[in-house]
């Protein structure tokens, strides 16, 4: 992607365990499925209460402003709360795979990632785990973690959820998939997806304000918003909505990350609109189309990116 313009902590100081009485009738996302996940009943994400995840370690494949040189710190939970159909992280997101851990664990993971190098923690899919993550992180920063945290989402969240992060993350990640709510609730069953996740971007914001980054070579953000878009077969005309919008609401002050990525995966076999690849000219057109724009801060994709192979194992590594 370029731009474009292990020691043990075995004696944390641990914070109170949560309550969680959110989770006896969940409505931490726009789902807001009511159900008591604290007796072990699920809704949309899958998950109960109990934390799961399926990969902690260095990861490369992020922006270069997160990734450097010695990788971002990403946790994988288990679990999601969009489930688009196209999905390429499919088994984690259905919950197929991952390991339960408490949350001490998890605040152990943060502080073990951070004796590793990572430039960064990065939450990947943590919405149905908030409160859990919220103990988790103050437990880490009361016993020495430094790092800025990310918070790498879908976008499909509740400004109220968001709110409870404010302090805790530095970084948003939040994806802007769909403009016309034809498209999100055909491939991800969610009419509504703009709506809230255009709120979301905008409390995002809110609480970090422009990039800010580190000196050096690397650039690495200190804090920000980056919003990915995923360009999907047949919705040039809604990428181009999305783009506008975005630049219409914040110029430049946030970066937009503008992916070519899109790989067909076997569930989609039978979506004929979906069982392909972007082609090069439907790419570049994107591109072209959000540098007449103005849009200066972004990152754009060269090469081969569409490929299982930049699908990580998730093997429990780390966890």
């Amino acid at each position: 992607m370029k731009e474009i313009s292990i020691p043990s902590h075995t004696h944390l100081t641990t914070a109170n365990t949560p309550s969680l009485p959110d989770m006896a009738d969940c409505a931490l996302c726009p789902r807001e499925c009511h159900v008591d996940r604290t007796s072990g009943h699920t809704g949309f994400c899958g998950q109960s209460k109990k934390v799961i995840a399926a990969r902690a370690a260095l990861h490369f494949w992020e922006e270069p402003c997160l990734s450097g040189t010695n990788g971002s710190g990403a946790v994988f939970f288990s679990g999601c709360n969009l489930g688009c159909v196209y999905c390429q992280n499919h088994t984690i997101a259905k919950g197929q795979t991952g390991k339960e851990i408490t949350i001490e664990r998890l605040s152990e993971i943060f502080l073990e990632l951070q004796d590793q190098g990572a430039h960064n923690i990065n939450l990947v899919t943590p919405t149905h785990f908030v409160p859990q993550i919220i103990s988790a992180l103050q437990t880490a920063k009361d016993n020495g973690l430094t790092l800025p945290v990310v918070y790498n989402t879908s976008g499909y969240e509740k400004v109220e959820t968001l709110k409870r992060l404010e302090g805790l993350i530095d970084i948003y990640l939040p994806d802007l998939k769909y403009y016309d709510a034809a498209i999100s609730a055909r491939f991800s069953g969610a009419p509504d997806y703009f709506v809230k996740a255009s709120a979301a971007i905008e409390e995002m914001f809110r609480q970090t304000g422009r990039p800010v980054f580190a000196d050096g070579e690397d650039s690495l953000m200190q804090k920000g918003v980056i919003v990915r878009h995923l360009l999907l077969p047949g919705c040039e005309a809604d990428s181009r909505c999305l783009l506008h919008y975005l630049y219409q609401a914040y110029g430049n002050d946030i970066y937009v990350s503008i992916m070519n990525q899109y790989t067909p995966m076997p569930q989609v076999s039978k979506i004929p609109s979906l069982n392909r690849r972007i082609s090069t000219e439907e790419y570049e057109r994107i591109v072209d189309y959000a540098i007449q724009l103005g849009i200066e801060n972004g990152f754009i994709q060269e090469g081969e990116t569409a490929s299982e192979s930049f699908i990580p194992a998730f093997d429990c590594e780390g966890i």
